[in-house]
């Protein structure tokens, strides 16, 4: 018997992102084993800690597996109330980090959270200002959302800058627990209006593949 279409089956595979060299495709496990050797390289400052869970922590193979484990998990929980889309970030063809989108009970909420890393090796080259804009052109444009959010710790000073250039609005702040202490972490949001307002500067070239696909299985 001939196999399904990957359209019918599992239309993520078929989800693309794309804006001149860069591209958010899909974590098959090709890529998804590229990017766990990127991580055990390196994503930040050790003395720092940018994530609320403290996967970067440990040996490279520690990382590595971590990024694995969660992945695997991630990919199982498409589809359900509450699900995280996981794609790669290539640049010149090259997996330099991974960029996702989270939901629950999107079809009623319509609101999608971002989060989001970059191997320290491609930092300060603006990568992570592109794909984050890749990727609401993904929520807004092709999965209908109404509304992303996103955060970041108070002492996370460039991720920050990005966030507010590319047109978030903060949305308050609370105290979490990170590593064992208090930290703080700020909220931003951005309204469908605030995105279709959004200027010049915020508007690269932008193809979407597969979204329609992706959407339908959602239940958006």
């Amino acid at each position: 018997m001939a196999p399904f279409p990957d359209s019918l089956t599992w239309p993520f595979a078929n989800l693309r992102v794309s804006s001149g060299d860069l591209e958010l495709r899909y974590l098959d496990d090709d890529l998804l084993h590229a990017l766990a050797a990127l991580a055990a390289q390196g994503v930040h400052d050790p003395a720092t800690m940018p994530f609320t869970a403290p996967w970067t922590r440990g040996t490279p193979e520690e990382v590595a597996r971590a990024v694995l484990t969660y992945q695997w998990g991630a990919r199982a929980g498409l589809g359900g109330r509450r699900w995280a889309l996981e794609l790669a970030v290539l640049h010149d063809g090259r997996p330099v980090g991974v960029q996702a989108l989270a939901a629950s009970s999107y079809p009623v909420t319509r609101t999608l959270t971002s989060g989001s890393w970059l191997g320290r090796a491609h930092q300060g080259r603006g990568i992570g200002t592109r794909m984050r804009l890749a990727v609401l052109h993904l929520a807004f444009d092709g999965l209908g959302a109404q509304v992303a959010r996103t955060e970041a710790f108070a002492d996370n000073a460039a991720s920050n800058a990005v966030t507010r250039r590319i047109g978030y609005v903060p949305d308050g702040r609370e105290v979490i627990e990170r590593e064992g202490q208090p930290a703080v972490s700020l909220r931003y949001r951005m309204d469908r209006a605030d995105w279709d307002a959004r200027p010049e500067s915020s508007r690269p070239d932008v193809r979407i593949d597969g979204a329609d696909a992706v959407r339908a299985f959602l239940g958006a």
